[in-house]
């Protein structure tokens, strides 16, 4: 999965490169339509897919801000205070 996810940003950014390339020899039209294609290609393709592989195997309760883990941080925050001189 990480060479996909590789694999896919070295593409994109090849992409956002032509469409630069083009843009600076006043084709506009051409180097727009590249680029837009590579910022396309990584808000909904590549995000999702790194998205989806970051996460497999965590719980996400754990990253929930629920009354259970705010009583957490409050009891946590109770005892670094105590204990500052």
């Amino acid at each position: 999965m990480k060479y996909v996810i590789r694999i896919l940003f070295v593409l994109i950014l090849v992409l956002i490169g032509i469409g630069y390339y083009f843009k600076n020899n006043n084709d506009h039209i051409v180097g727009d339509r590249w680029v837009g294609i590579g910022i396309l290609l990584t808000a909904f393709v590549l995000m999702p897919i790194f998205i989806i592989y970051r996460w497999k195997g965590k719980k996400v309760n754990d990253y929930m801000l629920n009354k259970e883990n705010l009583k957490k941080m409050m009891d946590y925050d109770k005892e670094n205070e105590s204990s500052k001189p």
